[in-house]
Protein backbone atom coordinates (compact mmCIF):
# COMPACT_ATOMS: atom_id res chain seq x y z
CA UNK A 1 0.00 0.00 0.00
CA UNK A 2 2.89 2.39 0.72
CA UNK A 3 4.11 2.24 -2.90
CA UNK A 4 0.57 2.94 -4.13
CA UNK A 5 0.24 5.93 -1.82
CA UNK A 6 3.66 7.25 -2.84
CA UNK A 7 2.77 6.88 -6.51
CA UNK A 8 -0.62 8.54 -6.02
CA UNK A 9 0.64 11.51 -4.02
CA UNK A 10 3.63 11.94 -6.34
CA UNK A 11 1.32 12.04 -9.35
CA UNK A 12 -1.04 14.48 -7.64
CA UNK A 13 1.78 16.83 -6.62
CA UNK A 14 1.67 18.66 -9.96
CA UNK A 15 -1.04 21.25 -10.75
CA UNK A 16 -1.30 20.14 -14.39
CA UNK A 17 -2.04 16.57 -13.33
CA UNK A 18 -4.57 17.75 -10.73
CA UNK A 19 -6.28 19.79 -13.46
CA UNK A 20 -6.48 16.69 -15.67
CA UNK A 21 -8.08 14.72 -12.82
CA UNK A 22 -10.57 17.52 -12.18
CA UNK A 23 -11.47 17.60 -15.87
CA UNK A 24 -11.97 13.82 -15.94
CA UNK A 25 -14.40 13.94 -13.01
CA UNK A 26 -16.93 15.15 -15.60
CA UNK A 27 -16.37 12.08 -17.78
CA UNK A 28 -13.90 10.63 -20.29
CA UNK A 29 -12.02 13.06 -22.51
CA UNK A 30 -9.70 12.95 -25.47
CA UNK A 31 -6.06 13.89 -25.08
CA UNK A 32 -6.73 16.90 -27.33
CA UNK A 33 -9.49 18.15 -25.03
CA UNK A 34 -7.35 17.60 -21.94
CA UNK A 35 -4.35 19.30 -23.53
CA UNK A 36 -6.14 22.37 -24.92
CA UNK A 37 -6.26 24.46 -21.68
CA UNK A 38 -2.54 23.94 -21.02
CA UNK A 39 0.15 26.08 -22.59
CA UNK A 40 2.77 23.40 -23.05
CA UNK A 41 4.02 21.21 -25.86
CA UNK A 42 2.03 18.04 -26.45
CA UNK A 43 5.01 15.74 -25.68
CA UNK A 44 5.41 17.44 -22.29
CA UNK A 45 1.69 17.08 -21.60
CA UNK A 46 1.81 13.41 -22.61
CA UNK A 47 4.48 12.84 -19.95
CA UNK A 48 2.00 14.15 -17.37
CA UNK A 49 -0.60 11.69 -18.63
CA UNK A 50 2.02 8.93 -18.44
CA UNK A 51 2.64 9.70 -14.76
CA UNK A 52 -1.10 9.51 -14.06
CA UNK A 53 -1.40 6.23 -15.97
CA UNK A 54 1.60 4.70 -14.22
CA UNK A 55 0.02 5.61 -10.87
CA UNK A 56 -3.19 3.90 -12.00
CA UNK A 57 -5.22 7.08 -11.63
CA UNK A 58 -6.24 7.19 -15.29
CA UNK A 59 -6.33 4.77 -18.19
CA UNK A 60 -6.46 5.53 -21.88
CA UNK A 61 -7.78 3.77 -24.93
CA UNK A 62 -6.69 4.54 -28.46
CA UNK A 63 -9.22 4.19 -31.26
CA UNK A 64 -7.74 5.08 -34.61
CA UNK A 65 -5.89 8.34 -34.10
CA UNK A 66 -7.88 9.39 -31.01
CA UNK A 67 -6.77 8.57 -27.47
CA UNK A 68 -9.44 8.89 -24.78
CA UNK A 69 -8.64 9.05 -21.08
CA UNK A 70 -10.78 7.72 -18.25
CA UNK A 71 -10.57 8.27 -14.52
CA UNK A 72 -9.87 5.11 -12.51
CA UNK A 73 -11.62 5.33 -9.13
CA UNK A 74 -9.80 2.52 -7.28
CA UNK A 75 -6.63 4.50 -6.37
CA UNK A 76 -8.79 7.41 -5.23
CA UNK A 77 -10.83 5.07 -3.03
CA UNK A 78 -7.66 3.56 -1.53
CA UNK A 79 -6.34 7.01 -0.65
CA UNK A 80 -9.72 7.99 0.76
CA UNK A 81 -9.62 4.91 3.00
CA UNK A 82 -6.09 5.72 4.15
CA UNK A 83 -7.06 9.32 4.92
CA UNK A 84 -10.12 8.14 6.88
CA UNK A 85 -7.88 5.83 8.90
CA UNK A 86 -5.46 8.69 9.59
CA UNK A 87 -8.32 10.94 10.63
CA UNK A 88 -9.56 8.32 13.07
CA UNK A 89 -6.07 8.10 14.61
CA UNK A 90 -5.84 11.90 14.91
CA UNK A 91 -9.30 12.19 16.46
CA UNK A 92 -8.52 9.50 19.05
CA UNK A 93 -5.20 11.17 19.82
CA UNK A 94 -6.89 14.55 20.23
CA UNK A 95 -9.52 13.03 22.50
CA UNK A 96 -6.82 11.35 24.61
CA UNK A 97 -4.87 14.62 24.80
CA UNK A 98 -7.97 16.51 25.95
CA UNK A 99 -8.78 13.94 28.64
CA UNK A 100 -5.19 14.07 29.93
CA UNK A 101 -5.41 17.84 30.51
Amino acid sequence: MTDQLDSFFGAMSDPTRRAVIEYLTHGPATVSALHSPHKMALPTFMRHLGVLEKAGIIRSIKRGRVRTCYLEPSPLLEVQGWLAWQREIWEHRDAADRSAE
